[in-house]
């Protein structure tokens, strides 16, 4: 097939047209660097079924012919969205329809890449796709949180109104080779700080949970959900839930650093919990994560310690 992939230098974006040129499929990448780096598919240079735009998707575009669109555009590090508050918006509204209105064009198949932070601040534990969310619309991290949530919506009108084959992710927290070393992220921000010897930040008092899911599994889900018949929303994560102290072990046991723990106060509306169900995913799609923890902070730990060495 000839696939387009938006965010495609990426962390996700990279690795999903990685797996998508190895599957056979022709390529078209579509980025425009602003939170993307050229680094995450520089191997693919000179590929001749990878073709690369350097486009921002909240202008028009056409790439001719297409069988399938992975929207994956998006700052998603708070950092990013924070630092690109309107452009976050933007792409979450203007390029969703604009790649929505390629879909419609080509009679492609469409899958957008949504988020957990659709359940905001969970009340309910852990959630299922049928929880609506606890969302602050007002709040910093809302210019992520409701790009997602808008961006849900009009995927679903395309599909009701305009008969669009859509399909809608909600990716919990991923880690693996490509996510940027300084992105703000749990777990970026603990190998790259332990590895360095210096402290390990912990906000809040640790006991707020994550899921983390290796970027291997993700795709894996990502893309039976795009071969299933299902339009609804889909959690696409691991289950297993650690507290932030635990991580933070974890990462100094793996690494053997002698870094210390300190603490800072919990940025705005930062969730407490997160935990997926993925009774959906398994029934529908046959899918669950297979990587533990530990065994995906090994297999990315190569990856940090070049990055390390680079200078970042």
């Amino acid at each position: 097939m000839r696939i387009l992939v938006t965010g495609a230098a990426g962390f996700l974006g990279s690795n999903l047209t990685d797996r998508l040129l190895a599957l056979g499929h022709n390529v078209i990448g579509v980025d425009n660097y602003a939170t993307g780096e050229h680094e995450n598919i520089a191997h693919l240079d000179g590929n001749p079924h990878f073709k690369f735009l350097q486009h921002d998707i909240t202008e028009t575009f056409d790439p001719g012919h297409i069988d399938a669109i992975y929207n994956m555009a998006s700052p998603a590090s708070p950092p990013e969205y924070l630092r690109l508050a309107i452009e976050t918006l933007r792409v979450g509204s203007i390029g969703v329809e604009n790649t929505l209105k390629l879909a419609e064009k080509y009679n492609a198949n469409y899958l957008h890449a949504s988020t957990s932070e659709c359940y905001g601040d969970p009340l309910e534990h852990p959630q299922r796709e049928s929880y609506w969310g606890n969302v602050n619309p007002v709040g910093p991290r809302s210019v992520y949180d409701e790009s997602k949530r808008f961006a849900e919506a009009m995927v679903m009108a395309y599909h009701r109104s305009r008969g669009v084959n859509t399909h809608l992710v909600r990716i919990f927290n991923t880690y693996g080779p490509r996510l940027h070393p300084s992105d703000g992220r749990v777990i970026s921000n603990f190998i790259m700080q332990a590895l360095k010897g210096e402290p390990i930040t912990i906000y809040g008092d640790g006991t707020q949970t994550r899921s983390f899911c290796y970027v291997d599994d993700l795709i894996d889900g990502i893309l039976l959900l795009a071969a299933s018949d299902e339009h609804y929303p889909v959690n696409i994560g691991n289950p297993g839930e650690f507290t932030i102290l635990e991580c933070a072990e974890e990462v100094l046991k793996m690494t053997g650093s002698k870094s210390e723990l300190v603490f800072a106060p919990l940025p705005e509306d930062d969730p407490t919990r997160r935990k997926p169900d993925i009774t959906k995913a398994k029934e529908l799609l046959g899918w669950e994560p297979h990587i533990k923890l530990h065994e995906g902070l090994e297999r990315c730990l190569p990856y940090f310690k070049e990055m390390m060495e680079a200078g970042h």
